[in-house]
Formats: structure tokens, sequence, C-alpha cells
């Protein structure tokens, strides 16, 4: 255990990956997670096929707007993102497309 995993860091983020899946534990709150990430990805298409910032907006709010539910009614925990904001962020496009693959099961 590196210093930082000892005072509730993390090194790298491929450390962090694996508190990242067992904060996602509960099947529904991977699911609604990747439903999410996937939406967040089509406001970002209409963004671009659009050009209208609306989109841009709308992405934050269903991204965590989906996965606070997931982790608050299903999973019954504080999201990670709240600590580790950019790794969480990273960690729900990691989960994304490792399920969206097959590489993890929906």
């Amino acid at each position: 255990m590196s210093i930082e995993q000892s005072q509730g860091r993390y090194a790298s983020f491929e450390a962090f990956y694996p508190y990242y899946i067992h904060e996602h534990s509960n099947r529904t709150c991977r699911r609604i997670h990747v439903i999410g990430t996937g939406l967040v990805i089509a406001a970002f298409i209409a963004f671009v096929a659009t050009r209208n910032a609306w989109w841009l907006l709308a992405m934050p709010l269903i991204g965590y707007g989906f996965a606070w539910v997931g982790h608050f009614f299903f999973e019954k925990n504080r999201p990670a993102t709240f600590k580790y904001p950019l790794w969480s962020l990273m960690g729900d496009f990691r989960l994304f497309f490792e399920t969206v693959s097959g590489k993890r099961k929906f």
C-alpha cells in the first residue's frame, strides 16, 4: 500500500480503478451509470451536430444525475466523484467501454 492509499489517496488511476469498481458492486447502480454515460456521449454528439450549447450544459446534469441516483438509491454509498472527480469520470468511461465491449457484464 502506498502512502497515498494509506492517507485515502491513490497514486494512479490503475490503483484507483479497483476501488471504483468496488464502489459500483450493485448491478443496478452499474447499469444506471452505463446508461447515463451513454446519454452523455449522445448529448455530446448532439452538440457537435447542432452546435447548441445547451447540450454541453446537459452533459453534467445527465451524467451526475444518473450516477447519483445509482449511488444514493441502489448502491447506498457516497459517489467517489466527491473525493476523486477526474478519476471517477475516467472510471465512468472505462466502465462504459468495458460494458459495451462485452468485457464487463451489463
